[in-house]
């Protein structure tokens, strides 16, 4: 399991400022949190450090004049060849050349798994997303929900937390029975007859295409006059729908390791559901008032209860949500639980959390990652209905047409709080200018492609040279390769994905350029052969591994 560069240079720096305290040269003081970040200037060095400019004011020194005492006693050794100090403060480092090259054999060796880091400590993370409810087909902004949540949790992964995907299915309520009428009436059509749609009921097409289904499986079996639909049709559609809303994620490459239905949350007289409205009064969390139960307002710090029971006896949406945390925390035991919810969701955050709390949990390890809209356009036109049926389009309308890499690829480029505009036509475009999903498998392929050119001319990957790697290009392509693992941490614990898609871009971008400007299969010159061999080795492992984490496939061929 690989170690952030960045991890081992703020170790040997917060042991230089531990020596500076030891033998006087800086006062004792409280230990500070070091960041460690890239300049955005590499002339400044590899790493930069402003801790002397954080710790002036409390050691009464000049910033510089800090930063030279702890700089005195860095350790110039690996993996660090130079530290100097730059005004107002900086402390800049310095990464030893021939360390870094020696660190493309771990690369090599970690295949795709490469960037994998011990973050998370087996820590147990439940990413839940997606969950749209299984009365529709799953639209285009559940698509961005998806790759979110798949990637935010491989990053996890990466980061050595023990993560599960969840869905919830919300397969009780109100929306359910109007699913069932809905269902119940476009099946009597099927026959025929003249069956009214109910109030507010579900218009879309798929609903015929689900009672004809039906109607193929069963013929006339569930005709029934009483006015609400069987049982048995309600549950056979919903099954329908669930095994639709599963096919379309397979498409996207989705999966998930638990589908925890709501029902369940009911089931019993010892139910979840009745255990955890329990601890809400036992707790003296609830009021009752005009025939309904209320979580209380001053939990939340709001001026308006929360109902959770209706006066007819109905839980509400906030009732499932309260039980289903309960059994989350209380009852599977997970450590940090990520709920992945649409913007419009956002009113719902902090109830959720006090709700939490309200039951034994601890409300701040709920957190709720918010993704906005999504927008298509094919160019500069806004497409907004589907071209088969005149309604929105549907998730899986937009893989059939772009694909699962360039659409994991493109509905991963912004963070979750942007908006995003999916142009369809670079999506769906096979030139790699245009579409950047196939610029980085593009860099893959050629990686695979000049060492199968290598093996035909004789010659291999060998490391016994590395030091031959000395143009700019070269060093460039090597800092991108190890920059990952910290790329990992910090996705990880901002619990930001998107930059992954920005990284895969750099890296195939930094070996493109190490490829136009460097020959690389030269029989005359095998040794330098063979250590740019090497660096491509861990080029296509540096870029497998980005594109693992984002779920698009790395060809080796293109």
């Amino acid at each position: 399991m690989a170690r952030a560069t960045r991890d081992l240079v703020g170790e040997l720096v917060r042991n230089a400022l531990e020596l500076a305290q030891a033998d006087g040269a800086l006062p004792p003081i409280q230990p500070i949190e070091l960041r460690i970040e890239r300049p955005k200037e590499r002339d400044h060095g590899d790493y930069a450090c402003n801790v002397a400019l954080r710790l002036a004011s409390s050691v009464r020194r000049p910033p510089m004049e800090v930063a030279e005492v702890i700089s005195e006693r860095i350790m110039r050794s690996a993996p660090i060849a130079d530290v100097s100090v730059a005004p107002p403060g900086f402390i800049n480092i310095a990464l030893d050349p021939e360390w870094q090259r020696t660190q493309l054999l771990s690369v090599i060796e970690a295949g795709d798994q490469w960037g994998r880091i011990d973050l998370g400590a087996g820590r147990r993370v439940q990413v839940e997303f997606v969950s749209a409810n299984p009365t529709g087909p799953l639209q285009v902004g559940n698509g961005r929900g998806a790759v979110l949540g798949d990637a935010l949790a491989a990053v996890l992964d990466a980061a050595g937390y023990q993560v599960e995907r969840e869905y919830y299915v919300n397969d009780a309520g109100a929306q359910i029975r109007l699913f069932g009428r809905t269902l119940n009436a476009r099946y009597q059509q099927q026959f025929g007859r003249e069956a009214a749609m109910p109030d507010g009921g579900y218009q879309g097409a798929y609903m015929i295409d689900l009672a004809s289904q039906i109607k193929d499986e069963v013929n006339d079996r569930w005709l029934d006059d009483s006015g609400d639909p069987p049982a048995e049709l309600s549950d056979r559609g919903l099954a329908l729908m669930i095994e639709q809303i599963r096919a379309d994620l397979a498409l996207l490459r989705v999966e998930f390791d638990h589908w925890q239905r709501e029902s369940a949350l009911y089931d019993g007289d010892a139910s979840t559901y009745s255990i955890a409205m329990q601890q809400l009064r036992d707790g003296g969390m609830v009021v009752e008032k005009d025939g309904a139960v209320w979580f209380r307002a001053d939990e939340l710090g709001d001026d308006k209860d929360n109902v959770l029971i209706r006066s007819s006896g109905e839980p509400t949406y906030f009732a499932s949500d309260v039980a289903y945390h309960y059994d989350k925390f209380l009852l599977r035991g997970f450590d940090t639980v990520i709920d992945v919810w649409g913007a419009d969701h956002q009113g719902h955050v902090a109830r959720t959390k006090a709700a939490v709390s309200a039951v034994g949990g601890d409300g701040d390890a709920l957190e709720v990652l918010l993704y906005q809209l999504v927008h298509l356009r094919r160019g500069d036109a806004r497409v907004r209905m589907s071209k088969r049926t005149g309604e929105i389009v549907t998730l899986r309308e937009l893989i059939e047409e772009v694909g699962a890499d360039a659409a994991r690829f493109f509905m991963l480029q912004r963070s979750a709080d942007a908006q995003m505009d999916f142009d369809l036509e670079a999506a769906a475009s096979a030139d790699p200018r245009q579409n950047p999903a196939n610029y980085v498998r593009y860099a893959h392929a050629r990686c695979a492609s000049v060492l199968r050119a290598a093996d035909e001319a004789g010659l291999a990957p060998s490391s016994d040279r590395l030091d031959l790697l000395q143009e700019p290009q070269e060093a460039e392509l090597v800092s991108e390769i190890l920059r990952l693992p910290e790329l990992v941490a910090d996705m990880a614990a901002k619990r930001e994905p998107h930059h992954i898609t920005q990284y895969a871009q750099s890296l195939a971008q930094a070996f493109t350029q190490f490829y136009d400007h460097c020959r690389i299969v030269v029989a005359e010159e095998p040794q330098r052969s063979s250590a740019r061999l090497t660096l491509t080795q861990a080029s296509q492992a540096g870029l497998a591994s980005a594109l693992r984490l984002i779920g698009v496939e790395a060809p080796d061929a293109m």
